[in-house]
């Protein structure tokens, strides 16, 4: 072999120890990049997920904060209800009995009272979306309440459920139960003021109202409030002034006064108002020997 074949030998062989010294480098170099990029992938996952976590947590917090909100103002706004039309709601349940992407059809059962009434009424709501809105109905509505001594009311509560008028009901439910504190404070003051004359023998929430006097055995004027309601749900007061008289005390009145007290005290009343009229009467009758 030549000097030159020799001298080109050496030349590639250095040209070769220089390309593996490159090619080594390179490899360190590819080891330190994969480790530095693991490291920081593993950093950023672990960031990530560190911040996911913390938006979960804070989520729920943020959800249970605005429930806790929403739950507040639904008692303000019941509470509110209650103090605006006087029904106040005991118990509230309700089942599903179809749900689907089209319609809803649910089972209420609502108990309350408003004032003295206690009422229990049980509905069927359903909801049917039609495009962009929806139809809403009631059926089936059962309303039940202690109506012993409302039988007037009692024929209109038949009424509601034939038509199956849930507001209907709410609404007269508050004028009926206003007009019965009316007559409960009314026969209260009266029963108090003159004890020795009136008598409520079923009670201030009756529709009764005895007035008698010990100097007349066997005279006594029964005034009968009740309350009409009609199927529309007008609440209207029915006064009236009976009388039992005895025969022979009829006698002692020529002008027969008692026997049209009834009359007459239908005049005071379109004067005077119930209250009024009643007083008028005791006093008119010398019933009352209270000042």
């Amino acid at each position: 072999m030549s000097e030159e074949n020799i001298e080109e030998v050496r030349v590639l062989e250095a040209q070769i120890e220089c390309l593996q010294a490159e090619v080594e480098a390179l490899q360190r170099q590819q080891q330190d990049n994969h480790k530095d990029i693991t490291l920081q992938l593993r950093g950023q996952m672990q960031d990530a997920m560190s911040y996911l976590c913390g938006q979960k947590q804070g989520g729920e917090e943020m959800v249970m904060s605005r429930l806790k909100e929403e739950v507040e103002e639904l008692e303000k706004d019941l509470k509110r209800q209650t103090q605006m039309n006087g029904i106040c709601l005991n118990t509230c349940t309700t089942k599903t009995l179809q749900s689907s992407g089209s319609k809803l059809v649910q089972q209420h059962c609502v108990s309350g009272q408003c004032s003295e009434l206690v009422f229990q009424v049980e509905f069927q709501y359903s909801e049917i979306k039609e495009g962009q809105g929806s139809e809403r109905t009631i059926s089936d509505l059962n309303v039940v309440m202690d109506a012993s001594d409302m039988q007037n009311f009692s024929t209109f509560l038949s009424s509601v459920e034939e038509k199956s008028d849930l507001l209907l009901f709410f609404r007269s439910l508050r004028t009926f139960s206003d007009r019965c504190e009316e007559r409960y404070r009314t026969f209260e003051h009266f029963q108090a003021k003159y004890p020795s004359v009136v008598s409520l023998p079923a009670g201030s929430r009756s529709e009764v109202m005895t007035l008698n006097h010990p100097e007349l055995p066997g005279c006594v004027l029964f005034v009968h409030w009740s309350l009409e309601v009609s199927s529309e749900g007008e609440v209207t007061p029915k006064v009236e002034l009976l009388t039992k008289i005895p025969e022979e005390a009829l006698q002692l009145f020529p002008s027969q006064a008692l026997g049209g007290a009834d009359e007459a005290f239908q005049s005071l009343l379109r004067i005077l108002g119930p209250e009024a009229a009643i007083e008028s009467v005791i006093r008119a009758v010398s019933l009352s020997q209270e000042s």
